[in-house]
């Protein structure tokens, strides 16, 4: 008898699903189409004993079904498992393959990886490369202070006496608007021709040095021309290091001026704006030039400060934050009446990138009110700096206070805090126009080793929140050879195409005195660096022995990681470095936070852990043993880290001396053998050295093809590890086409593929036309499917990856797969390792129908079972697909099969996606485990901008009542209008853009930001289990079950008798974190362990103080506003004038 259709109103006839008693109630009704008058009921898992699960029997003369038995789907969950087990038996061919290469021993050797020596080998490596680089380093350091020494001051020198390469020449010649044009650049440029080098991947010429100066310092100063003159002679010197070591990179002299050397020449890269490139802001150069810092900067929001002063206040904080790198401490703080803290840090946090960032979005928040108090602010400042229960840099300390002018020189504070030592330096910056006495503010910097800076417009703002590293370089210099120390830097994007890099740094000291007897002078000339590429430092590691899942790291004294396989910034930002902590490269525990510590402090260590892992398509998370191992780099900041699981221990090495089997074997790699051998595609490694890459795997298998007509695998252009193990496994694979693939027939178990994979770099596709539909990776140990098959025993279902953003699968031509595969586990006396995986893809559509019958209760082949008009029958999953819903979910979460016909093309989605409310039930069941971490590399979308108005941002806008008034033209308002529309004229695009858009850097398209992952895994349930999701009339049934020796959950339910209740939906995908991830104040309360570099300089008893700053403007002329107001009232386009030359870049060397 066939069950009728239910609808609401209508009962259940006979004993069917309405007639099960509930405890407290009759049937259940159909819901009131409204909903539950006390709104959506929240569902709750009670697991129910197997006797409150038993069927009533059905009343008499009527047929029924109930809701199958646990041994019932038990039985069928065997029957799943014995179909499975059988398949891969057959055509998996795990034995087969273990005989094969127990067939080919000859053929082999077996070799260990022993984590301590080979961790020591390659700590010794990059020292030794990292050693070449320092020596280059001193070289150039001596000769730039012995050049500088010896270099006479010219007074009346002129451009056209200077003959240098101009790296922005060609961009500005280029562009009509630039200054050069505008003026007729009267420099004597040279003009170079380049050759392309793939070292530098990059047009370079050898024979030169290029230089850049910023835009906003002009390059005709008498500062900058003495600069270009004595720096000329590094030339030879560049030349000769690298003909001492080729392998060098770009060799660069940063001046303290602006000016940037750097050798090989090469034409700068320049964005399609306005290029804001300061070598002084670059992370190599703030850690150079001067040791640690513990800031506190305090701005003054009292209400004297107008509008526009103000803004260059916040703007002034911004600049100044972009000086400090992550061995910094800062804070920062507004004052009036009282001081408080701009941001929800209530003490020194490290100057990170994304402190920075709560930092500079806090500062936009302050609001200028009340009465200036600078007793407030000073007292706030010092009470931060001294407290020691803090984390924090432990050398120069120092307080920048922004105002706009004062009275008050708070003697008292200093003699409390600070005096006699005077360990606090205390700079002063007077901001925006006013008619404030400046000499309490030079008072006291000038008392406190200290320097007064004025900051009257935009102009000066980025030259003078910088000049304060000259001031703390001081004792770096009267330290003389005690302060010459290497240090390496943390990773960051080369500004000229080089990618990731990390550069050595030392400080070039001004050596000159005044005159005999005097005193030495106290001035850095800046900082020489030398890059080196991580791309070079991995050429050091071990490439292919350590297996998949194997790989070497390192991190300095932060934590950050110099090397790790998941270091891959989506976008990059040449003005930060890229900083991802250890425990955020991996999924962080106690034992790796022991680890982490252990590095930093310079240990040797090795540590057996268990601990979980994302795959690499960051869909699924397994629970893994890892083997650590690490050693300190000498003569470095870094650690270096082995990770090794158990199983690769061992590894194999072909021995491939017969030329007739080299020959054999690589005939199975011809397109021609494809047809009766199955589709080959090779791992695109680096086997040869003239071999030419490409990212299709069939042009790369011909380009491989055609070096190997020309060279032997015993050639030395040839990596011969790689080149034999490869025709080993082309062999290999071979032969279990030959054994046991080529004589059997897919079609009778619904197969559309098989496959085999190995650690050599094969995967072999049988038959050949299944290449057409493989969409895995070539290389074996950058797919998903290996790695996860080689940490997790048994059969790993990988169903096709489907975003929910997109349209379903398409079943068409059977053409849609799911992915068994398994490790071949190979043991060669006491040693084991899993050298190759092995696999089927299965039919989707031809399984699904599978997947019914075997979960149903027919007793013959052909014949579905048949409940009669007298008896009662258990439902299942073929018969009853109307009432009882079946499915296959994996360990991550994602179905695999269904026996729903509309769920075949939603196979590969988180089930939440496809039932949320059964999912959410497995979840609170403990089925799943949830795992939520922070990608802090991804790359988001820019954000719309939220200033969508015409006018240039932060400009005042005076009023017709104000151009009436003649006061008003001669008034401080109207003279930081004019300074701020001048720097307008030149920099014109400083109103339209960020930073980031005006340097032309990809942020314009994307920027980095932070996204919250989840993945999920399998709880700690492994039995069988019946319960009931409780959702008051939606009420339903369920029975889950771990399938043995597969990552899958079987899981049998009722399909929902009506609407289900409103039930909290589990996501998977990544979801972008508007607050850059956990929260910021939450985390520095926790602070991470880190070590500071281990040298200080920040005193030293003949430091010269007397030189303090002093104030520098010039008076504002009435015929000039006017005649620019008027310019502005007649809406003329101005023309671009000279760059007004700041009073702190004029100093003398």
């Amino acid at each position: 008898m066939a069950v009728p259709a239910r609808t609401c109103g209508a009962s259940w006839p006979g004993p069917v699903r309405t007639a099960r008693p509930w405890p407290g109630r009759g049937p259940r009704p159909c819901p009131d189409p409204r909903g539950p008058a006390s709104g959506p009921a929240r569902p709750l898992l009670l697991l129910l004993p197997p006797l409150l699960l038993l069927p009533l029997l059905a009343a008499p003369g009527a047929s029924a079904y109930s809701f199958p038995q646990q041994h019932t789907m038990q039985h069928w969950a065997r029957r799943l498992e014995q179909e499975i087990d059988g398949v891969m038996r057959i055509f998996g061919g795990v034995q087969q393959l273990r005989e094969i290469y127990k067939d080919n021993r000859n053929l082999f050797e077996v070799q260990e990886n022993e984590p301590q020596k080979l961790v020591e080998k390659v700590a010794g490596d990059i020292e030794n490369l990292l050693d070449r680089k320092v020596q280059a380093l001193k070289r150039l350091a001596d000769a730039a202070e012995n050049f500088q020494k010896a270099h006479r001051w010219q007074d009346n020198i002129k451009e056209e006496d200077i003959v240098y390469y101009d790296a922005k020449a060609d961009a500005e010649l280029d562009d009509p608007e630039s200054e050069d044009t505008e003026r007729g650049s009267k420099t004597s440029t040279l003009r170079l021709d380049f050759i392309e080098d793939p070292n530098f991947k990059n047009k370079v010429n050898y024979s030169y040095t290029a230089v850049q100066i910023p835009t906003d310092i002009y390059k005709g100063s008498t500062v900058i021309l003495n600069e270009l003159n004595w720096t000329e002679a590094l030339e030879n010197v560049f030349i000769e290091n690298r003909r001492q070591d080729p392998t060098l990179l770009w060799q660069v002299f940063g001046s303290a001026t602006g000016v940037t050397r750097y050798y090989p020449a090469t034409p700068w890269r320049a964005p399609k704006k306005i290029d804001l490139y300061d070598v002084r802001r670059r992370p190599w150069y703030i850690q150079g030039a001067s040791s640690p810092k513990d800031m506190v900067i305090i701005v003054d929001v009292s209400g004297s400060v107008s509008g526009l002063t103000l803004k260059l206040m916040k703007t002034s904080v911004c600049e100044m934050l972009d000086t400090l790198s992550d061995d910094d401490y800062v804070n920062v703080a507004s004052f009036n009446e009282k001081a408080q803290p701009v941001s929800c840090f209530t003490h020194l946090v490290q100057a990170n990138v994304r402190n920075k960032k709560v930092f500079k979005e806090a500062v936009q928040g302050m609001v200028a009110k009340g009465t200036t108090g600078y007793k407030a602010g000073f007292e706030y400042a010092f009470d931060q700096l001294q407290n020691s229960n803090i984390t924090r840099a432990n050398c120069n300390k120092m307080i920048m206070m922004f105002t706009d002018g004062g009275e008050d020189r708070v003697q008292d504070v200093f003699e409390k805090y600070n005096w006699p030592n005077r360990t606090v330096r205390v700079f002063t910056f007077s901001v925006g126009q006013h008619n404030y006495d400046v000499t309490p503010l030079q008072w006291m910097a000038c008392t406190n080793k200290g320097y007064y800076f004025e900051i009257p417009s935009i102009g000066a703002i980025r030259i003078n929140t910088q000049e304060y590293l000259d001031v703390l370089g001081r004792p770096m210099v009267l330290a003389g050879k005690d302060a010459k120390q290497v240090q390496w830097t943390n990773v960051y994007e080369d500004a000229l195409g080089l990618g990731l890099v990390v550069t050595g740094t030392l400080p070039v000291f001004n050596l000159t005195q005044d005159g005999p007897g005097e005193k030495k002078n106290q001035l850095i000339l800046g900082v020489m660096g030398i890059d080196v590429a991580l791309n070079d430092i991995k050429r050091l590691t071990p490439n292919y022995t350590l297996g998949a899942n194997g790989y070497v790291f390192a991190i300095d004294l932060n934590g950050y990681v110099l090397l790790h396989p998941n270091l891959k910034p989506q976008t990059t930002n040449f003005r930060e470095p890229v900083t991802l902590d250890f425990l955020d490269a991996e999924l962080e525990n106690e034992n790796k936070e022991e680890i982490r510590r252990s590095m930093i402090d310079g240990d040797k260590g090795h540590k057996q852990i268990r601990t979980l892992v994302k795959s690499l398509d960051e869909r699924y998370i397994d629970e893994v043993i890892r083997n650590y191992t690490w050693v300190p780099i000498r003569s470095t900041n870094y650690s270096l880290g082995l990770v090794l699981p158990p199983y690769s221990t061992y590894y194999l090495q072909a021995n491939l001396s017969d030329q007739i089997l080299q020959v054999k074997y690589f005939e199975f790699l011809l397109p021609s053998s494809f047809e009766s051998e199955g589709h080959v595609f090779i791992a695109p490694r680096e086997y040869c050295k003239d071999l030419n890459a490409s990212d299709n795997n069939t042009e790369f298998l011909k380009n491989f093809i055609e070096l190997m007509e020309k060279v032997t695998p015993d050639s030395k252009q040839c990596n011969n590890f790689l080149l034999h193990n490869l025709i080993l496994d082309t062999g290999i694979t071979q032969q279990l086409v030959e054994r046991v693939w080529r004589d059997q027939d897919l079609n009778t178990y619904s197969l559309l593929a098989v496959f085999a994979a190995t650690d050599g770099g094969i995967t072999r596709v049988f038959p050949n036309k299944a290449a057409e539909d493989w969409t895995e990776n070539p290389e074996p140990f950058n797919a998903s499917f290996y790695r996860r098959s080689l940490d997790n025993r048994g059969y790993i279902f990988k169903p096709p990856h489907q975003d929910s953003l997109l349209r379903p699968l398409e079943l068409e031509n059977d053409t849609v797969g799911v992915l068994v595969s398994t490790a071949v586990e190979l043991s060669l006396g006491r040693r084991t390792l899993r050298p190759a995986v092995v696999g089927v893809k299965l039919d989707l559509e031809a399984w699904a129908e599978k997947f019914k019958v075997l979960a149903s209760n027919r007793t013959h082949q052909d014949q579905p079972q048949k409940c009669g008009p007298s008896s009662h029958c258990e439902m299942d999953c073929e018969v009853n697909n109307e009432d009882l819903l079946c499915v296959l979910i994996d360990d991550g979460g994602f179905l695999v099969l269904s026996n729903q016909n509309h769920q075949w093309d939603q196979v590969g989605r988180f089930f939440s996606e496809v039932d949320a409310n059964l999912m959410l039930a497995l979840y609170n069941n403990s089925f799943y485990t949830r795992k939520e971490s922070y990608d802090y590399q991804a790359a988001c979308a820019p954000q719309p901008p939220g200033n969508l108005g015409a006018a240039p941002r932060g400009v005042f806008v005076p009023t017709i009542a104000d151009f009436l008034n003649l006061a008003w033209w001669t008034s401080a308002a109207a003279w930081s209008l004019f300074q701020q529309l001048l720097y307008g004229l030149i920099y014109h695009s400083w109103f339209q853009a960020d930073p980031a858009e005006a340097e032309g850097s990809p942020e314009t398209r994307e920027s980095s930001c932070v996204m919250k992952q989840t993945q999920y895994y399998f709880g700690s349930v492994n039995a069988s289990y019946n319960a009931i999701i409780d959702c008051g009339n939606c009420s339903r049934l369920f029975h889950a079950q771990r399938l043995t020796n597969t990552n899958l959950l079987f899981v049998v339910a009722e399909k929902p008798l009506c609407s289900q209740c409103e039930a909290g939906r589990l996501l998977q995908k990544e979801t972008h974190c508007p607050a850059d991830g956990p929260e910021q104040c939450e985390l520095v309360q926790r602070p991470r362990y880190r070590r500071g570099p281990h040298i200080c300089f920040d005193y030293n008893a003949t430091e010269d103080t007397s030189d303090c700053g002093r104030g520098a403007s010039f008076p504002p002329s009435l015929g000039v506003l006017v005649s620019l107001q008027l310019l502005l009232l007649l809406g003329l386009p101005p023309r671009p004038q000279p760059q007004v030359h700041s009073f702190a870049a004029s100093r003398r060397l």
